[in-house]
């Protein structure tokens, strides 16, 4: 059976999705994250999220952007995959929106910290060091969040992988390498979770970029040529 209409425009659909989600998390972290945040310093950090508060909430912003653009993205590689394997494929979109859920609860932790932040009658109890450590600790439990949702997206994206190097919809190399991509992302994810020093040993960028390499790389490539196939596409009946 060839592919369908819905299931190319399905793929054009997750192609932007895949480039819209890391242009996101640019933006959201260089421009604001990065810029605010001062691991380890409190006092630092309070007073660059006071001085910018409203540029600290277009994070929150962001991060809703994002789990609406994941879960757009899961919907259409739902429709694209399903046909190859659909119980495959339904874990890696319930793989994939656990990952995405985690980012809900990023926004909220920003949206605590700010709270601490604040001149709530109730905050008068605690002394300013307090509240800005208490601010800067969720900010670091959002941090833990990415990380405890990494291994779901990493297992995800292997099942995603699996399904297009046996669909055949993209090149075996893109699949392959999306696979090696996505089980180092899964092992990086549960080593430092149960052994918090091998960002000692391996830098957490490393962690997740190849993976981020293989879904800009499979986005372009979505979103340009869309799927392939040795059968053409046929209209649906």
């Amino acid at each position: 059976m060839g592919l369908t209409i819905s299931q190319q425009r399905a793929a054009r659909v997750a192609g932007l999705t895949f480039l819209l989600a890391i242009t996101i998390i640019v933006i959201t972290n260089y421009s604001v994250s990065f810029r605010l945040i001062v691991p380890g310093n409190a006092a630092e950090t309070a007073t660059n999220i006071l001085a910018n508060e409203t540029l600290f909430r277009l994070n929150v912003v962001g991060d809703l952007f994002y789990l609406l653009n994941l879960i757009v993205m899961l919907a259409a590689l739902h429709v694209v995959l399903k046909p190859v394997a659909e119980g495959l494929s339904l874990v890696a979109a319930f793989g994939r929106f656990v990952y995405a859920s985690v980012w809900a609860m990023i926004g909220l932790n920003i949206l605590d910290a700010i709270r601490f932040l604040g001149d709530a009658a109730y905050l008068s109890v605690f002394t300013i060091e307090q509240l800005q450590a208490m601010a800067l600790l969720h900010l670091a439990r959002g941090n833990d969040l990415y990380y405890i949702g990494l291994p779901f997206w990493g297992l995800a994206s292997v099942l995603i992988a699996y399904l297009f190097l046996k669909s055949r919809y993209v090149p075996r190399w893109l699949s392959w390498f999306g696979l090696f991509a996505s089980a180092w992302c899964v092992f990086c994810g549960f080593v430092f979770l149960a052994y918090p020093r091998f960002d000692a040993i391996v830098h957490p960028g490393w962690f997740d970029m190849p993976l981020v390499v293989f879904e800009v790389i499979l986005g372009f490539w979505l979103l340009i040529k869309g799927l392939g196939s040795a059968k053409a596409t046929r209209e649906e009946s």
